[in-house]
């Protein structure tokens, strides 16, 4: 998974999309490529694609030498492309962990990306909210909030400092709203400790319900109101280290059981996540989300200026064709143009 973003010279950023996960046959190069040649001008890394690489390198048995080698391949290749490195994600399943040797395991997981961000050449790790079953994971604050300040002080350690983005998800076990990330972002209090606001997995926890038979919550505009309120009086911008806006289809059956993408081991809108999701004003494909109403407080009232990503996950990703990428490349470029337009970003 990659996810492309380039910005403008003001610093808001223009657009980005995921490329890989599900893009079976396109090669890393094709889809740096892809991205360079439609406009993108930065890119998360996603572990995976690393890992990917690094496979491909070892033979069978991989090591950490070869994630090495495999991040060294990806910085080059973005050096061709002239593409920045915006960050390494996602550092899954860390914060609350009850079972304290797994915590140290992933203590000990954090220095080899420290290791590998520096050949990256960011300075940014993304932290996923644990979406752990509830008996693996603790619901106690203070235990998330000292997990999460030992790893920012770790961090703080290194040469350059390494820097964190903490990230709600709409079905995170119990960070699964803004208000959630933020209270721990708060109670963090550390300079390279930051958040990232999603217009997906905002909507999609507080709006947005794929169960629902006509894809909302109750009193969805209300609710997401009051929310953006709290938002633009409780939120330090300078916290924000980058923004994903993205969309979701209207499915037109309710995701439970029986659904095409019904999975029992994961939660509806995890589900929904990974086969659904479209780049912003793509309502011709099914859009409905309230990105701009979003997105208008987050750019407009908040004055967020930075990176801007379109981290799209979608079924359509699995298509083998060789053209997967470009078409990826060319719906996301549109998508960011017509954004511009509507928020007035020219």
């Amino acid at each position: 998974m990659i996810s492309l973003i380039a910005t403008m010279p003001n610093q808001l950023g223009i657009s980005s999309m995921s490329l890989g996960r599900a893009w079976a046959g396109h090669s890393m190069d094709e889809k740096l490529a892809q991205a360079s040649a439609h406009g993108f001008l930065g890119v998360e890394i996603f572990f995976e694609d690393l890992q990917h690489i690094a496979n491909s390198l070892s033979g069978g048995k991989t090591t950490f030498e070869h994630e090495l080698q495999a991040a060294k391949t990806i910085r080059d290749l973005c050096d061709r492309y002239n593409l920045a490195v915006i960050c390494l994600q996602p550092f899954l399943f860390y914060e609350g962990l009850k079972d304290r040797n797994e915590h140290a395991e992933r203590i000990k997981k954090l220095h080899h990306w420290f290791e590998l961000v520096k050949i990256l050449g960011t300075d940014l790790i993304q932290i996923p909210a644990n979406f752990l079953p509830a008996e693996a994971i603790t619901p106690d604050l203070e235990i998330i909030v000292q997990d999460m300040i030992e790893l920012a002080d770790l961090g703080l350690k290194q040469s350059p400092p390494v820097r964190f983005v903490y990230e709600n998800l709409a079905w995170g076990t119990y960070v699964d709203t803004w208000e959630a990330m933020w209270d721990v972002v708060e109670r963090v209090n550390r300079p390279n400790f930051g958040c990232c606001l999603d217009t997906f997995n905002i909507a999609g926890r507080i709006w947005a319900d794929p169960t629902s038979p006509d894809g909302t919550t109750p009193n969805a505009d209300e609710v997401l109101k009051a929310s953006m309120d709290r938002l633009v009086q409780r939120v330090d911008v300078k916290k924000v280290f980058y923004v994903q806006v993205v969309d979701a289809e209207r499915l037109s059956l309710p995701l439970i059981e029986g659904h095409e993408y019904h999975v029992p081991e994961q939660t509806p809108r995890m589900s929904w996540s990974r086969n659904c999701r479209l780049f912003a004003m793509e309502t011709d494909r099914g859009g409905y989300l309230p990105v701009i109403e979003i997105s208008k407080v987050i750019f407009h009232q908040l004055g967020y200026r930075g990176w801007v990503s379109l981290e799209l996950f979608s079924r359509t990703m699995a298509d083998p064709s060789p053209t997967t990428p470009e078409q990826h490349a060319q719906r996301g470029s549109e998508s960011w143009k017509k954004l511009k337009s509507a928020l007035n970003l020219e």
